[in-house]
C-alpha cells in the first residue's frame, strides 16, 4: 500500500534530469509529489547523509522460477532485490519450462506481481527451448511485455537465425536481441580464464577469443540487418575495443558489464573458491582496467548483476565440478561504490545511471529509471554511502553462493520505496 513519505536532506543523484543536489522528495499515492503537497501526517524519513537516486533497474538476473525454486524463487529474488536497492529486474529465459511463450511469461510477472517487492521485466527465450534451432513466439511474447529476448548461457551458433531474430525484432520497434558471446567450440571444457594462472592452477582455460570472435560476429549481423543487439556480461578488453569502434560507426548496440568482472581478476582464483567460478570467467587485471574504462566513457551501458543462485550441492565441490555463477542483487551498489566511485574511477551520477537509468531504458520500464520528479512514479533507492559491512551469509536470496563474502564493502541500502511504498526500511525487508 503506498504511503505518504517525506525524505528530507538528502543529496539527490538523478541522471535522467542531472541534479546532484541536497533537496526534499516528498511521495504520496504512489507517485513523486512536491515537498510542500505532502498530505499531513505523512512519514518523515531523516536521509541527511545518506544518497536518493531512483530504484536500481537489474537488467540480468536469474531468479531459477519455474523450475529451480531449490535455488531462488520469484518471491526471494525480488526481496533480494529490495534489499539491495532494485525496483526493478530483468529475469533471463533459462528456466524449466524456458521462458519461450507467453504463458511462461506472464506466470513469472504474476509470481513478483503477488510478491510486491519490485517489478519484473522477463527475458524471452530467442529459441524454442534454448536450442538454437528454431525462433521462439517472439511476437506472442512481445504482446505479453517483453522487451529484450535472450539464449543467455548459450550463443545462437547459427549466424542466420541470429540474423533472422535481428531482422524479425526489427517489426516490434525497440526490441533487443541479447547475446551471450562465447564460442562453444573454444570455451569447451574451460574452468577458467586461459592464461598465467590456468597454467599454474592446473586447469583448463578459456581464451579471451572465444567471447571476442562471437562479439565480432555479432557485431557485424548488426551492421547487416539494422537490429538492435545487446552484448551480455562483456569480459574482455577486445571486447570492449569492439564496441566502442562500432558505436563510433552508429551501430545499434549496447552492452553490460557485472560487478564481479569489475572487482575481481582470475588471479583471485588462486584459492579454488568456487563462488568465483563465473560465466564468462573473471580475466586478467589489464581486462578488468578496460572493462572499468569502458564503464566510465559510456562503451559498455549497463551494470548487470548477472544473478545466478545454486543451491549448496552445486557450489561446494571440486572447482571443476562446481557451477558458474555468483548472487549479487545485494551486494552490486556497495560493489561498484566501493571498487569505482569511492577511488575516483567512476562518477556516482555515471554509476546510477549504469545501475538505473540506462537498464530501464533498455528494458523499456518506462516507471523506472527516474527522473525524480512530480508526477512520476516513486521507485527510489535511498542508501548511506559512508556505511561499511562485512558481506557475510545469511543472505535473502534462498542461495548463497557470493563472490564478496568476506569482503568489506563501503556503502549500503537504509530504504527502498517500490510504487509509493516502503518495501525496504532501516535496511529490513517490510514483507
Amino acid at each position: 500500500m503506498a504511503e505518504a513519505l517525506l525524505l528530507r536532506g538528502g543529496r539527490v543523484v538523478d541522471p535522467a534530469s542531472g541534479r546532484d543536489e541536497v533537496a526534499d522528495v516528498g511521495v504520496a499515492e504512489g507517485r513523486i509529489v512536491p515537498p510542500d503537497a505532502v498530505p499531513a501526517g505523512a512519514l518523515e524519513l531523516d536521509c541527511a547523509g545518506l544518497v536518493v537516486a531512483p530504484g536500481l533497474v537489474d537488467p540480468h538476473t536469474h531468479l531459477r522460477q519455474p523450475g529451480g525454486e531449490d535455488a531462488e524463487t520469484v518471491e526471494t529474488g525480488c526481496r533480494a532485490a529490495a534489499l539491495g536497492g532494485y525496483t526493478a529486474v530483468a529475469p533471463m529465459a533459462n528456466t524449466d519450462p524456458v521462458a519461450d511463450d507467453a504463458a511462461v511469461i506472464r506466470e513469472v510477472i504474476d509470481l513478483a506481481a503477488a510478491a510486491g517487492l519490485c517489478d519484473v521485466y522477463p527475458v524471452g527465450a530467442i529459441t524454442r527451448g534454448l536450442a538454437g534451432e528454431d525462433l521462439a513466439e517472439l511476437g506472442e511474447m512481445v504482446e505479453a511485455g517483453v522487451r529484450v529476448f535472450s539464449d543467455d548461457g548459450r550463443v545462437v551458433a547459427n549466424p542466420q537465425l541470429l540474423r533472422n531474430a535481428l531482422t524479425y525484432a526489427l517489426a516490434f520497434g525497440e526490441v533487443a536481441i541479447a547475446e551471450h558471446c562465447e564460442d562453444p567450440a573454444l570455451a569447451e571444457g574451460g574452468q577458467m580464464h586461459e592464461g598465467q594462472f590456468s597454467a599454474l592452477l592446473g586447469l583448463q582455460g578459456k581464451p579471451r577469443e572465444s567471447e571476442k570472435i562471437v562479439v565480432a560476429r555479432d557485431l557485424a549481423l548488426a551492421r547487416l540487418t539494422g537490429g538492435r543487439l545487446h552484448l551480455l556480461h562483456l569480459s574482455s578488453a577486445g571486447s570492449v575495443e569492439l564496441v566502442r569502434r562500432a558505436k563510433a560507426e552508429g551501430l545499434r548496440v549496447t552492452a553490460e558489464v557485472t560487478p564481479h568482472h569489475l572487482v575481481f581478476t582470475d588471479a583471485d582464483l588462486a584459492t579454488y573458491d568456487t563462488n568465483l567460478k563465473v560465466n564468462p570467467p573473471l580475466r586478467t587485471a589489464e581486462d578488468r582496467a578496460a572493462l572499468r574504462r569502458g564503464l566510465a566513457d559510456g562503451a559498455i551501458d549497463v551494470i548487470g548483476t548477472d544473478h545466478a543462485p545454486h543451491p549448496v550441492e552445486r557450489k561446494e565441490v571440486e572447482f571443476d565440478q562446481a557451477a558458474p555463477g555468483t548472487i549479487g542483487l545485494e551486494t552490486a551498489l556497495a560493489a561498484v561504490l566501493t571498487e569505482l566511485v569511492e577511488p575516483g574511477e567512476l562518477s556516482l551520477l555515471r554509476a546510477i545511471e549504469a545501475m538505473s537509468t540506462a537498464p530501464a531504458r533498455l528494458l523499456g520500464a518506462a516507471d523506472h529509471g527516474g527522473p525524480i520528479e512530480p508526477g512520476r512514479p516513486a521507485m527510489l533507492a535511498v542508501f548511506d554511502p559512508a556505511a561499511t559491512w562485512v558481506v557475510e551469509p545469511p543472505f535473502a536470496s534462498r542461495s548463497r553462493n557470493c563472490a564478496f563474502i568476506g569482503r568489506t564493502l563501503r556503502g549500503r541500502v537504509v530504504h527502498t520505496i517500490y510504487r509509493g511504498e516502503l518495501v525496504v526500511a532501516d535496511g529490513k525487508a517490510q514483507r
